[in-house]
């Protein structure tokens, strides 16, 4: 088994990227910016923004976090959008999940324009991908799928099987691969003896969010394992949805937790922050 070290492939990318964003600045003369929207207070959140902004600082993009009361009225958090959407120096936008209750997340990330959607959430760039068009793509798939081919993993007529079908990873994962030229299964709550179709798996990617859901009598030896969970163990301890003591056993490539596509989701955020600022200025 061949360990898949997403801190090593996310920091190579980030190097690409510094050079991008200064000959971004040179030629435009003029930061690439990105603007975070954070409504309320999830100690979550303000983990994962604080982890955003710091990687922007690496690779010089400049970062603006917007902070908005948990109690906003949904008109003045729509405005609030409207206006980020409206600066031309602000290249991308991110609305940190969850919002509060009373807000509708569906109708604030409406209100970012698609080409200032680093996400890929909204219905356009999911769209696009369907099609396979698409220049923005949800980043923790499209950091999967930079994982695979820097470690040279052939797609084409392979059988994949993804577990798990969120808008956020499972849908646009099975797209990414379908247009890989995969042979792709999506397996969700609602699917027929899980095992068996796992065992069919050349790439198994887990995205279900259950800590040490799969186990090794449901990979193939040698297929690849992609560890999209990220999960607590009884006693707290970090982990994601594969058994890696028993599944390693088995895998050719198999992803950790920490320290797999963890760092690449950050890494791909960067990458479609730089490569909109990129387009806007074609």
């Amino acid at each position: 088994m061949k360990l898949i070290d997403g801190k090593a492939v996310a920091a190579e990318i980030r190097g690409e990227l510094r050079l991008r964003a200064e000959a971004f600045e040179t030629k435009h003369g003029k930061k690439i910016g990105l603007a975070v929207v954070v409504i309320g207070e999830d100690p979550a959140s303000q983990i994962y923004v604080r982890n955003k902004i710091k990687a922007c600082e690496d690779v010089g993009i400049s970062s603006s976090v917007l902070r908005l009361p948990a109690d906003i009225a949904a008109s003045e958090a729509e405005s609030a959008l409207k206006k980020l959407a409206a600066d031309k120096n602000i290249h991308g936008i991110l609305l940190q999940l969850p919002v509060p209750p009373h807000l509708n997340a569906d109708k604030l990330l409406s209100l970012i324009p698609t080409e200032k959607d680093v996400d890929g959430f909204s219905a356009e760039n999911i769209g696009k991908l369907a099609l396979n068009r698409a220049e923005t793509v949800a980043c923790t798939p499209l950091g999967v799928m930079e994982l695979l081919k820097r470690y040279d993993v052939c797609l084409g007529g392979k059988k994949a099987v993804v577990i798990g079908r969120s808008n956020i990873v499972g849908r646009p994962m099975a797209l990414l691969l379908l247009n890989a030229d995969a042979t792709v299964t999506v397996c969700h709550s609602h699917t027929k003896n899980l095992k068996a179709e796992c065992l069919t798996a050349d790439i198994l990617i887990s995205a279900v969010g259950k800590a040490n859901f799969v186990m090794a009598d449901m990979v193939k030896e040698g297929a690849v394992v992609i560890d999209v969970g990220m999960n607590r163990d009884p006693d707290g301890k970090l982990c994601g949805d594969v058994d890696f003591d028993s599944v390693k056993e088995k895998a050719s490539l198999l992803t950790p937790v920490p320290g797999g596509v963890g760092p690449m989701t950050v890494a791909m955020l960067l990458r479609n922050v730089v490569a909109a600022a990129e387009r806007s200025e074609r």
